[in-house]
């Protein structure tokens, strides 16, 4: 029998009911925060990853081969789906999901037996460098250059919004290595230890309050050639298989699923003229479009799925994804902070950090709403702005 053989024989519906046990033995206290948007930490994302390590799913994903579990696309998606319905945190998918499957595909084989085991078992975190003032979503737009000095490459410039880059090891970027009549020719895919001499960290403080994302200064660091993963100026190939997968994770079914079911509980709890706000006509409205629009988003990934399923790659599908999943959580965030009425007007980031703390105003609840609000707005800015998003679908799907 072949692999592809056995894929097929998986059944989609026992699956998820193992995918939904597993949940089921997630820390109660990780849950809370995550189901309150309460402050993670890197302990917290620690932990969850050490529940999956030993279930054997970090990296199910992933071929056997490199110690994956071989999931086809649907068993990813609905692993995807259930583990964040049910409160698991945010699956930080700089190693697992960017830079691990860029590795066993386009990696020399000593970077897939340095890197890849150090990935699976949560020893080196990772963070991504593609951003730079100026060169957001115009990716081939990048400067930071990185010059070949005999066994090294020497790298000056400026990464932005960079994710977590204050917990990581390493970080993988985009540099220029020559300048080219075509921009995206001249890119490579560069591996940077973070303890290199030269490397800057800024925190940026985002509206929420709270310290996510960073700017990252290189200063003539230098980098081992052997870093360079495949071949000099083949980084924008790598850089579009990564960003395709990147695009159909951020439709995130899961986690609005999980934010309708709050919505509902606080439309049950708030009264509007006397009764219930999920019985007010146009609150009522409101929340049945979102409904709607959540289950057409879903059955459009299910649809994209398949065609992943049947030997596809993502097209213009995944820019659509990543637009109505954003849009969608945005929606729902709003219409939360609306329904907290003026409880969403007090927002103390303070009240994020504790388990049982009660804001001065609201519900327990209202921080976490409110955060989910303010950091959401990014949402149809990161994995490539919504408006390149659109331009993507017009290039791809219409011809224009």
């Amino acid at each position: 029998m072949t692999d592809s053989s056995v894929r097929r024989a998986v059944d989609p519906q026992a699956f998820r009911e193992e995918v939904r046990d597993f949940a089921l033995t997630l820390p109660g206290d990780l849950r809370h925060k995550v189901m309150n948007n309460l402050k993670l930490e890197k302990a917290d994302y620690v932990s969850y990853l050490k529940v999956l390590e030993a279930r054997g799913w970090i990296v199910g994903h992933w071929p056997a081969a490199y110690g994956g579990c071989d999931w086809t696309p649907l068993q990813r998606f609905i692993f995807e789906e259930e583990t964040s319905e049910a409160g698991a945190p945010w699956l930080i998918p700089f190693g697992v999901n960017y830079v691990g499957p860029i590795l066993y595909t386009f990696g020399s084989q000593s970077q897939k037996d340095r890197f890849l085991p150090r990935i699976r078992s949560s020893e080196d975190w990772w963070a991504q460098g593609y951003s730079e003032p100026g060169a957001g979503s115009d990716l081939a737009g990048l400067r930071t250059r990185a010059v070949r000095d005999g066994d090294h490459y020497v790298v000056t410039g400026q990464k932005i919004w960079t994710t977590y880059v204050q917990w990581a090891d390493w970080i993988f970027c985009l540099v220029r290595t020559r300048q080219e009549d075509r921009p995206q020719k001249g890119i490579s895919f560069l591996l940077i230890d973070m303890k290199s001499p030269g490397i800057t960290i800024r925190p940026i403080i985002t509206m929420d309050m709270c310290h996510d994302v960073n700017e990252v200064f290189f200063d003539e660091v230098r980098v081992p050639v052997e870093n360079l993963v495949g071949e000099e100026g083949g980084g924008w190939t790598y850089a579009k298989v990564l960003l395709s997968n990147e695009r159909v994770l951020v439709a995130e079914v899961g986690r609005s699923t999980r934010q309708l079911r709050r919505l509902d509980k606080l439309a049950a709890e708030t009264s509007r003229n006397g009764k219930p706000l999920r019985d007010y006509g146009p609150f009522a409205r409101r929340l049945a479009e979102l409904k709607l629009r959540h289950f057409v988003l879903q059955s459009t990934c299910y649809q994209a799925v398949a065609e992943a399923m049947a030997g596809n790659e993502p097209g213009a599908e995944a820019s659509l994804m990543k637009i109505r999943g954003s849009e969608l959580q945005q929606d729902i965030a709003e219409a939360m902070v609306d329904a907290l009425g003026l409880a969403g007007i007090v927002y103390d980031a303070a009240d994020l950090a504790e388990m049982g703390h009660t804001p001065a105003e609201g519900p327990f609840e209202a921080p976490g709403i409110l955060k989910d609000h303010l950091h959401g707005r990014a949402a149809t800015i990161y994995g490539g702005s919504n408006e390149i998003q659109r331009n993507i679908i017009a290039k791809l799907a219409l011809g224009l």
